[in-house]
């Protein structure tokens, strides 16, 4: 923050006068005169020094509008009356639900989408420490939706991982196996069929979905949807259509959905 100009002071500090009775000075009358003109004339100067030369000094070192630095606001006496903030700008996003896995009843009041990958570090943080929480902290209130972002340029495992999920899916297993990616750390073919086989599910069908390439222009759809809508990172989150970006504790999504719940965000 830039420091304020200070104004300068001046402080005159008068020094006593002593008297010496056994010291005195004559002057005529003319004298006196001529000296009290002097004396005069000294005091006119000192003081238009002091009360103009003051005012001026301050003038030049106040800075005009025009060099202040952008953002810096004048200064409000303390009786102005405050102006008011402005309120938060909210922007929803028409985000699509249909057709995608979701956990959590159809009409609930809140729902939330993440776009996500599941070699990505951020992701399984969410998972790991705000997922589970999060459902439970508003019982029956939210719809999960889970969309795929499999940032493959670094994660090269993240697009296969999406297929098995969604494989998972046929056998009315996805939210099992969407577990099972994200505390297994473990990728490959033989660990999603391995994870299948754990699950129970009818492996032969799963291993012949891998290979199949069935849905694979479902997770290219899903993202170049995010991209066009310029979600560039994971996870990406939008509640009720309201985004949030990364890996946020519980309290940043509380924060968003106690206001939705309440009515108070447009």
């Amino acid at each position: 923050m830039p420091t304020k100009s200070k104004k300068s002071e001046y402080l005159i500090e008068e020094e006593p006068v002593v008297q010496d009775p056994d010291s005195t000075i004559t002057f005529n009358r003319n004298t006196f005169f001529s000296v009290l003109v002097v004396l005069a004339f000294a005091v006119g100067v000192l003081t238009g020094y002091f009360v103009w030369g003051n005012n001026a000094a301050s003038v030049a070192n106040a800075p005009s509008q025009a060099e202040q630095p952008s953002g810096q606001q004048e200064a409000v006496s303390p009786n102005t009356a405050p102006v008011a903030t402005q309120e938060p700008q909210y922007v929803r996003y028409d985000i699509s639900t249909e057709g995608y896995p979701s956990l959590g009843p159809d009409d609930a009041p809140i729902t939330v989408v993440e776009f996500s990958d599941f070699q990505c570090p951020f992701c399984k943080r969410f998972h790991d420490e705000t997922y589970q929480a999060l459902l439970d902290a508003y019982p029956g209130q939210i719809r999960f939706v889970y969309r795929n972002l499999p940032l493959t340029s670094i994660h090269p495992d993240a697009f296969p991982a999406a297929v098995a999920s969604l494989c998972a899916e046929e056998q009315n297993a996805y939210w099992e196996y969407h577990d099972k990616l994200f505390t297994g750390e473990l990728f490959g073919r033989e660990v999603y069929l391995q994870y299948a086989t754990d699950l129970n599910l009818n492996t032969e069908e799963f291993a012949a979905c891998l290979d199949s390439g069935k849905f694979d222009t479902f997770i290219e759809q899903d993202m170049d949807f995010a991209f066009n809508l310029g979600v560039s990172s994971t996870p990406t989150f939008f509640i009720n259509g309201l985004a949030i970006v990364g890996a946020q504790p519980l309290s940043s999504f509380q924060n968003i959905i106690d206001k939705e719940l309440a009515g108070e965000i447009p």
